[in-house]
């Protein structure tokens, strides 16, 4: 690592969210920090490469900690802001990778759903440390990010954590950080890590409409089945303990069976 470390931060909400810049105002003072986000709304994208992407980049001034720093908006996916951040625009390869701050928790089974998380994996698979790093909001605020939220605390961990991995790397076998923060946190909320769960935690909900051809884009609610809910999941974290979530992640999504196991199901 260079002595001064480089942090490109991203996220799926685009490049004028205000959680973006609370992001990179919480890692100013750990590092170089470079910004390179898409240039619209991104969320629900996931690790998506759309091919109609045409990758044009922009720069793009922030105000970060009093002064106006070159911030850059491409045309494109989270990941793929990831990419030309990693491959065209940084000097040398970044030392931390994060996504974030995203307005909405991110948490369940759908995580791979999430455009912040789906950037924080494209920067773990250039096997650079990543982190994912949302806040819980009203609904309202999904799409429509607003300087309204309060992003204190969300600063607060994302600046503890990110100078934990930049000092010491991610724990063995771990790729990536996936961080939730619950809507009325402060800075003694207690953090646990936590496993993702199983559980859907948004649901589709089916549109209303005369005829298939109308518009009828799907809905979704939140949903928890307590019966059936893991203690030591990130739902359970976040929407009923109220505690910060961490989940550690790998790319590596192979479910772990032993051998004899799936040679007996052939059996």
């Amino acid at each position: 690592m260079a002595s001064v470390p480089l942090i490109l931060v991203t996220n799926d909400d685009g490049i004028d969210s205000p959680g973006l810049r609370a992001a990179a105002m919480a890692l100013d003072v750990l590092g170089e920090v470079l910004v390179v986000a898409p240039v619209v709304q991104q969320s629900g994208t996931g690790r998506s490469m759309p091919p109609a992407s045409e990758g044009r980049i922009v720069r793009h001034r922030i105000a970060l900690n009093g002064r106006q720093v070159d911030g850059y908006a491409v045309e494109g996916s989270p990941a793929q802001a990831v990419q030309h951040g990693v491959l065209g625009i940084a000097s040398r390869l970044p030392d931390l990778v994060v996504s974030g701050i995203n307005f909405g928790e991110n948490v369940g089974s759908g995580i791979t759903v999430s455009g912040t998380i789906g950037a924080a994996m494209e920067g773990a698979d250039f096997r650079i440390p990543a982190i994912a790093f949302s806040q819980q909001t009203d609904p309202s605020y999904y799409l429509n990010a607003s300087e309204s939220v309060d992003m204190r605390t969300a600063r607060h961990f994302l600046h503890f954590f990110a100078r934990r991995v930049l000092e010491v790397g991610l724990p063995p076998g771990v790729d990536l950080l996936k961080i939730d923060v619950p809507k009325h946190a402060t800075a003694q909320t207690p953090w646990r890590w936590t496993r993702a769960s199983r559980q859907r935690y948004f649901y589709p909900v089916k549109p209303h409409r005369r005829r298939p051809s109308d518009p009828g884009p799907m809905g979704f609610e939140t949903r928890i089945d307590m019966v059936s809910l893991e203690p030591d999941s990130d739902i359970c974290a976040i929407a009923v303990d109220g505690v910060v979530s961490v989940t550690p992640l790998t790319l590596d999504m192979t479910a772990r069976v032993e051998r004899e196991l799936l040679a007996s199901w052939l059996a």
